[in-house]
């Protein structure tokens, strides 16, 4: 029996409530069961009891079995001195509360139905990926628009805490942050960690200083990635890149920096994604850009966000993938479809952390307009919510489907989903 089940009955009070007493035999009565504690202490806070007529205001604790208490050395604990209600599944022994009272004591698993553990049972040791699949369909719209909204407001709240760390690295400066992360997002999950990397060896005023002079911005992105040694036959274009290297590598101290080749993964990769054009074309939107930052905060015209990232790199990049081999002719201007990740993983994360540094809702509502306004990405695991008939139609969509996917489906958190429970408790509709 898991704790979690055991939250959910308390949070949704789906037991038998009639004559409530607890294993002492007092009198209970559920004014308001608090509110689930996602941090370290009791599981829920702010709960309000009638204990024999008594009022209580505390928190509650869950567990298992009661001897749990004990195991988990809670009687220890100055945190759980205030558990005025300990529940459990199933009562093997009696606890006392640090003074010596005992601590009052709730056994559900006599007053649960049992058909609602058999339904718990179906969904957690399902094979399916997304353990609902063979009930999803009985859900109603209203409850699956509920739950992906949830969802998509937890990405944003999850990616908003990424970004604000990413702030705190970059000395608070929200311009650095704007930088280092479109660097990381520019490697596409493959490169991403190297781009990562890259972006915090060369600090955007590096960069700035030279906005005027893109291939001395590309001889300090290239160089330092490591990707200007030992280049086999180099041709013109690639020696003026190590020359100009050699010299601002001195100038900003970047040989301690220099990443290794072998750092860049090519394997499986469409040649629109060699890591050489990407940072191509990351150089080419640093130099265009007085201002990554105010770019992205600044406006929710999905259009014009576009239109500032697909910009042309250097014409050497129009016949070249790689350095030194041409081809009849290179995607070198970033495409519509990546355009859209950047906007989605990159400005609206940015818009979130900014919403919570500012405290102003208005740049939080401005990140969920540019996802409602642009297409639901396309991909192996949108083609099985559409084969549900989980309507996937904007980009708002589809993150709240990654985020229900890998944060609820994948870790069987079927118990904190909507969805998941609406199926336990039988009421779809």
């Amino acid at each position: 029996m898991p704790e979690a089940f055991l939250y959910f009955l308390w949070q949704y009070q789906y037991f038998d409530r009639a004559h409530l007493t607890t294993t002492a035999g007092e009198t209970v009565e559920v004014l308001q069961p608090g509110f689930r504690n996602h941090n370290a202490g009791p599981d829920f806070i702010n709960a309000r009891l009638l204990i024999n007529g008594v009022e209580w205001i505390g928190t509650v604790e869950a567990h298992c079995r009661t001897s749990d208490w004990l195991a988990h050395r809670h009687q220890h604990d100055r945190a759980y001195d205030n558990v005025i209600l300990h529940i459990v599944w199933e009562n093997d022994t009696v606890v006392d509360r640090a003074k010596g009272a005992p601590l009052p004591t709730l056994e559900l698993g006599p007053r649960t139905d049992t058909s609602l553990l058999t339904r718990y049972h179906q969904l957690h040791d399902s094979a399916d990926a997304i353990p609902c699949a063979g009930q999803f369909r009985s859900v109603q719209p209203l409850r699956l628009t509920a739950m992906l909204d949830k969802a998509m407001l937890q990405r944003l709240e999850r990616k908003a805490a990424g970004v604000r760390t990413l702030f705190e690295q970059s000395d608070q400066n929200w311009e650095e942050t704007a930088y280092r992360l479109l660097a990381t997002n520019f490697g596409f999950k493959v490169n991403a960690d190297p781009m990562a990397q890259l972006s915090r060896a060369v600090p955007l005023k590096s960069l700035q200083k030279h906005r005027d002079a893109l291939i001395q911005v590309e001889a300090i992105l290239f160089g330092t990635a490591g990707l200007l040694a030992n280049v086999e036959e180099p041709d013109a274009y690639t020696q003026s890149l190590q020359r100009e290297y050699r010299f601002l590598a001195v100038k900003y101290s970047l040989a301690d920096k220099q990443m290794q080749a072998h750092e860049w993964k090519w394997g499986r990769l469409r040649p629109a994604n060699f890591p050489t054009l990407r940072l191509a074309q990351f150089a080419r939107i640093v130099t265009y850009h007085a201002s990554l930052f105010s770019l992205f905060v600044g406006t929710d015209d999905v259009a014009g966000l576009i239109r500032s990232l697909q910009l042309a790199p250097a014409d050497y990049w129009q016949t070249h993938y790689r350095f030194g081999k041409v081809t009849d002719k290179a995607a070198a201007i970033p495409g519509q479809t990546t355009a859209e990740n950047i906007i989605i993983n990159t400005v609206v994360p940015l818009l979130a952390a900014y919403a919570h540094h500012r405290g102003q809702s208005a740049y939080i509502d401005r990140a969920i307009a540019l996802l409602e306004q642009l297409p639901a990405e396309q991909n192996h695991l949108m083609d099985e919510w559409d084969a549900l008939g989980l309507g996937i139609r904007t980009a708002f969509d589809s993150q709240a489907a990654i985020e229900l996917y890998n944060e609820f489906c994948v870790v069987k958190k079927c118990l904190s989903c909507q969805i998941g429970a609406a199926l336990l408790q039988n009421r779809v509709g």
